[in-house]
């Protein structure tokens, strides 16, 4: 063989070389990006946070399993139950801060965006908040000194820690007016201002937000808009409007839920998706809000899943799932936050509400704490 052809043959090979190393170098970058951006947290961080709600178990550390996936998919937690008024102050003057400040510590330890749930609430408020000793209602003054107390004892705690609170929860009807609760029957409208204005003398810097169901409803979109307007004009610090993403397959109209995300935007505040599962049992009753004194009786007919979706459920879950996503990737700018309620589909409360001894799958990981195929779906989404 000539010298000529020699060296030929040493600059093909050199090229081959080349290109083999050039082609895994790609691959290489591919992996390490596909690697980069195949959790949830990732692929949103430049949209809007992504969280979860944490249950005791997750909290103390106990569920471990759901503790990895919490670290390794969220960027944002919030309290299930642990921070509510009946947990956290059970009888006058006597606070329970453990299980609290395990959630607070652990999202500080994450780098996580933390949100307190709830402040004022009428549903897990514990009874002495409105009564006296002879179990008659209190004073306006009483229940306002009460609420005074209550938040600049929880908010002082963790000023500084707790980036953002749902100070004021289901205050509002589906038809707009306000919910006859004992806060409105003792003090009147004027609770959610002074609720919202004791959490700002507490902590100055952190956000403050509103936070409602069935919020694609055109009367309870009315009647919050009207609600902050007040506020506003009254010079009550309102950051944002949390809208609980309860949802079943086919409520509510996704047109409905946009125009309300756009009618709580064009308010000047964010708005953020607090409390996102997806039912695909059937509903008792006409609508999917999230009235939790509402409970019926268990019926097989109501339960059809016991053992696992059938393929065209899953893929209308799917789908389902997509279309609320792509609207709220739409919506970016608006967004600050997308949060579902729960980690796996065992923790969710959709199990047991409405209706006691169900099956539901509403969340994006499965019972045996693996990422559903949505989870990668969602990903991609991002990229589109």
């Amino acid at each position: 063989m000539s010298r000529t052809k020699r060296m030929a043959g040493v600059f093909q090979t050199s090229i081959k070389c080349l290109l083999a190393s050039a082609l895994l170098f790609s691959a290489c970058k591919g992996n390490a990006q596909h690697e980069e951006n195949s959790t949830l947290k990732t692929a949103f961080e430049d949209k809007f946070a992504i969280g979860t709600a944490m249950n005791a178990w997750q909290i103390s550390g106990r569920d471990s399993a759901a503790t990895k996936i919490i670290k390794d998919q969220f960027s944002a937690i919030v309290a299930e139950n642990c921070m509510k008024s009946g947990r956290l102050q059970p009888e006058e003057g006597e606070f329970t801060f453990d299980l609290a400040d395990q959630f607070v510590e652990f999202g500080e330890q994450n780098d996580m965006l933390i949100n307190g749930h709830t402040l004022i609430w009428h549903s897990q408020a514990p009874r002495w908040f409105f009564t006296d000793a002879e179990g008659q209602d209190v004073s306006r003054e009483v229940l306002i000194e009460r609420m005074k107390t209550h938040i600049h004892t929880v908010v002082g705690r963790y000023k500084g820690r707790v980036d953002t609170w749902d100070v004021v929860n289901e205050a509002i009807l589906d038809d707009g007016s306000y919910r006859e609760s004992k806060f409105y029957q003792i003090i009147g409208e004027d609770f959610i201002k002074l609720a919202f204005q004791f959490t700002h003398e507490a902590d100055p810097d952190a956000e403050l937000y509103y936070n409602d169901y069935s919020m694609a409803e055109p009367g309870k979109r009315e009647g919050v808009v009207r609600m902050v307007k007040k506020l506003q004009a009254e010079g009550v610090k309102i950051d944002g409007i949390g809208m609980q993403g309860h949802i079943g397959l086919h409520h509510p109209e996704i047109r409905e839920f946009e125009k309300s995300l756009e009618a709580f935007a064009d308010l000047g505040v964010e708005v953020m998706v607090t409390e996102l599962d997806l039912t695909v049992l059937p509903s008792p009753w006409d609508d999917q809000g999230a009235e939790v004194s509402k409970n019926f009786d268990y019926e097989d007919k109501m339960n059809p899943f016991p053992n696992g979706l059938p393929d065209e459920v899953r893929d209308a879950f799917d789908a389902r799932y997509l279309e609320f996503f792509a609207l709220f990737l739409k919506h970016q700018d608006k967004i600050s936050r997308v949060t579902l309620w729960g980690v796996a589909d065992q923790h969710s409360w959709r199990n047991g509400w409405p209706i006691r001894g169900r099956t539901d799958y509403p969340l994006l990981f499965d019972r045996e704490n693996k990422a559903k195929p949505i989870v990668e779906k969602l990903i991609k989404l991002t990229k589109q």
